[in-house]
């Protein structure tokens, strides 16, 4: 039995910084303080919501996980982040259109009170926006250093006895890991020489590592899985759980596929097509950015359905991942999945479903239990990657050469 940990109490004030304060941030920054005021429960959150067995079935102990877990309070915690567009989360949160005003009116004065400092952004990553508020250093080691002098003045001006930092910026273009990605010397060296491998969200992670703040990657790009920020991680003794955030489709996935392998039905094909009108979707209609998140996706089948284990139920699936920018639908996300699975004998069956979700109130959750369960690891001593969190991550970083899992039930397993 492995000995249990020394978990250094939740007091004071928890600091959230979100690079990116857009339809996901607004979202869960509204939600939390509508929660605080007794408006809401906030529903999708393990770590509010959900209860934790503990012992026999019979035993009937049953505490909430945030009863049982030394986790920070709701009202304990302290706002914050960059955004390159929005001066304020309540305009951010009105210009996404994610929730209604009624809504946002009893937390609008809060909502409004929470400035945006300026982002380290570059248009090349995201050719779909246009960045404003953006800073003055073109250097991108010098845009590191004024990142980490931000956390340390929102360290301090709200009083904060911690910090965590969780990603919910664009998705930016693909991009594969090469020598400035190899290690910390090499990464440094490569922001003193504005090498163009570094993208923004890369430079959040290293300022975030070097001011000992945990970091959790929201969206598929490379940024906290690099061989750089892993070793930084280490390093400094910190946690960091990655990447992209599992919410519409390939939640669903991640049911669905668990429970063909459990009755050994067979898997042809799946296609997948997306409609989205947020800046999400905007961003994702660019044909780069568009396929970092079609790796993400496609990882998924893989790993649950283990087609080297059964390939005559899964050695020749075709899995097909599709998204469309469509303005009129907003955040309501639409998710069109169309399934070929056989059984018996090999007669062939098909099962449709039509997701009609909203992408930022799934998210919503996962950045506030992202959050306060990397804020409990860092009190716990932990460091490095986070695997036990994969169960909010549609790609998943392993802590070990085993490789990551994706099947949600044995994920919800490791985290409790």
């Amino acid at each position: 039995m492995s000995n249990p940990l020394d978990i250094a109490p939740a007091t004071g004030r928890l600091g959230v910084l979100t690079p990116g304060m857009g339809a996901v941030a607004s979202t869960f920054i509204a939600g939390v303080i509508a929660a605080r005021q007794g408006l809401t429960a906030p529903i999708g959150s393990v770590s509010q919501m959900a209860h934790i067995r503990l012992g026999n079935r019979d035993a009937d102990r049953n505490p909430l996980i945030r009863e049982f877990v030394p986790l920070a309070e709701l009202d304990d915690l302290v706002f914050g982040g960059w955004d390159p567009i929005s001066p304020n989360v309540l305009e951010a949160a009105r210009t996404c259109g994610v929730l209604e005003d009624k809504d946002l009116a009893p937390v609008s004065a809060e909502l409004e009170g929470i400035v945006t400092m300026d982002a380290v952004f570059d248009q090349r990553w995201v050719k779909k926006l246009e960045g404003t508020r953006v800073k003055a250093e073109s250097n991108k080691w010098d845009q590191a250093q004024a990142l980490i002098a931000d956390i340390e003045r929102f360290r301090i001006e709200n009083e904060c006895d911690r910090l965590v930092m969780v990603w919910c910026g664009s998705t930016e273009a693909y991009q594969e890991a090469s020598a400035v990605h190899d290690n910390v010397e090499a990464f440094e060296a490569g922001l003193r020489d504005d090498d163009e491998n570094i993208s923004p969200s890369q430079i959040y992670v290293y300022a975030a590592l070097m001011s000992d703040v945990p970091f959790a990657n929201g969206a598929p790009n490379l940024s906290v899985d690099l061989p750089c920020m892993i070793e930084l991680a280490a390093h400094r003794g910190v946690p960091i759980a990655g990447k992209d955030f599992k919410t519409g489709q390939t939640l669903m996935k991640t049911l669905l596929a668990p429970g063909f392998k459990a009755r050994m039905l067979g898997l042809r094909g799946w296609y997948s097509t997306n409609i989205l009108g947020n800046r999400d979707g905007e961003v994702l209609d660019d044909p780069e950015n568009f396929k970092t998140k079609e790796v993400s996706k496609l990882g998924v089948l893989d790993t649950i359905l283990q087609p080297e284990s059964y390939p005559d139920l899964y050695g020749n699936i075709d899995h097909v991942v599709r998204i469309n920018y469509y303005p009129p639908r907003g955040d309501n996300k639409e998710g069109w999945d169309a399934i070929d699975i056989f059984g018996w004998m090999g007669y062939p069956m098909q099962i449709k479903v039509d997701f009609l979700c909203r992408d930022s109130i799934l998210a919503a959750p996962i950045v506030l239990d992202l959050a306060l369960f990397l804020d409990l690891a860092h009190r716990a001593g932990q460091s490095g990657v986070q695997e036990w969190l994969s169960f909010y991550l549609k790609a998943p970083q392993a802590a070990t050469e085993a490789g990551a899992e994706h099947d949600l039930f044995i994920q919800q397993t490791k985290l409790k």
